[in-house]
């Protein structure tokens, strides 16, 4: 595959966002967002980062951002979390670290040594969730510090979590939550909800344990524990004309009735739905040496990104929920994919970019449009930032340089 005309956009946003003193929407960037990793300098940086790592762009670039975002105190403890305060910047920090040996290491330890602490506050919190909580924390110590006693503790929760609980006689899974997906109470969800997207749910969880075990560091209990997810996923999975789909969650009255409710075709994107639970149960398949499983996740992937109408559920460009982040996942997933797989993965690719950048789509304009969207801002989840991110990969028919996408869990 050649450069794909998308890498215009990826180069317009990254062009617009070269100077943190100097880009649309500075003031809020540099106050509110500061240290937001989905909306403000940190996601920024893993842009930077990347470009550099592919040489489509100068390291001052991203030296320049993690500068503009450490100019005042970065918030850690309770009012931080993975995608906020040091663990956010901590992340595209340890992305620059990766390609510019010995730099930034003073820095890097003095944080991990902050994270190591939160960590060990969070499991009384009951929050494991990939965006605020235990599961984005185990994202960024399985590159950091793997063997540590604080990865150990973090998949040692992810464990008791898969661990059945019992609530009011009926049997429920460890990690069911009593509130609506929001996190607080929600009537539409009375007794909760058992949620399965990778963002706020046990997705994350199996990816986060796949991952682990990938790279052979295995706690007790956690080849167990893949199977139960990967069971329970299996039980409320269903087949719908575009493939097995699975639901965003599971209510008390589902469970209760062993049945979902009927719903419309939903969006399979990474935060909820197929691709983001596809490319996970696909990581656990190659955990776990299961062949079979691999290749019905792989194939789930396909039928989705191949579905008329789950496609027509996906309204926007975006990483988390749109377009670009669909490219990415199935980029992502090939990668690894079984060679019976790997050639329709990757024909998928060339309508999600063209849906993500339209042929005619005006690069400079797109990008000033993306950034300026204060709905979003221009941080790498739903963003200008984050298409192009997404996007990157894709384009160059290459894997990802740095490791910016770790905090998604999908690699």
């Amino acid at each position: 595959m050649t450069a794909h005309p998308t890498l215009g956009l990826v180069h317009a946003i990254a062009t617009r966002l070269a100077d943190p003193d100097n880009v649309p929407l500075g003031s809020r960037l540099l106050s509110s967002d500061r240290q937001h990793l989905a909306y403000g300098p940190p996601g920024i940086e893993l842009l930077h980062i990347e470009l550099a790592a592919n040489g489509r762009g100068p390291w001052h670039r991203a030296h320049d951002w993690l500068t503009a975002a450490s100019r005042q105190p970065l918030t850690s403890g309770s009012d931080s979390h993975p995608f906020y305060g040091v663990p956010a910047f901590a992340h595209a920090l340890s992305c620059a670290a990766d390609h510019l040996p010995g730099s930034y290491q003073r820095a890097l330890d003095a944080m991990d040594g902050q994270i190591a602490v939160d960590v060990g506050r969070l499991p009384q919190l009951a929050e494991f969730d990939a965006i605020r909580g235990l599961t984005g924390y185990g994202a960024y110590l399985l590159r950091r510090d793997l063997s540590s006693s604080t990865m150990r503790a973090v998949l040692d929760y992810c464990v008791r979590l898969t661990e059945p609980i019992t609530h009011h006689g009926e049997t429920m899974p460890g990690w069911w939550a009593e509130t609506g997906p929001s996190g607080s109470p929600d009537d539409r969800f009375p007794g909760g909800h058992a949620n399965t997207g990778m963002a706020h749910g046990i997705g994350g969880v199996l990816a986060l344990l796949a991952l682990a075990a990938r790279n052979g560091f295995l706690t007790d209990g956690h080849h167990a524990a893949l199977r139960t997810i990967l069971a329970w996923l299996d039980r409320w999975k269903e087949k719908a004309d575009g493939g097995p789909v699975w639901p965003y969650w599971v209510t008390q009255g589902e469970l209760s009735r062993g049945l979902l409710v009927p719903s419309v075709p939903r969006r399979p994107s990474w935060c909820y739905g197929t691709a983001g639970l596809a490319r996970t149960q696909q990581l656990a398949a190659l955990a776990l040496g299961d062949a079979s499983r691999q290749m019905d996740a792989e194939n789930a992937l396909v039928a989705a990104l191949t579905d008329p109408e789950q496609l027509k559920a996906t309204t926007d460009n975006g990483l988390c929920h749109g377009f670009a982040g669909l490219a990415h996942a199935a980029a992502r997933t090939a990668d690894d994919g079984h060679p019976s797989t790997v050639g329709r993965l990757r024909a998928a690719l060339p309508a999600l970019l063209a849906a993500a950048t339209p042929p005619g789509t005006d690069p400079e304009l797109m990008a000033t449009a993306l950034i300026q969207d204060e709905k979003v801002g221009p941080g790498p989840l739903d963003s200008a930032v984050g298409i192009a991110l997404a996007l990157l990969a894709p384009s160059t028919a290459a894997s990802p340089q740095s490791a910016w996408d770790a905090c998604l869990l999908i690699a």
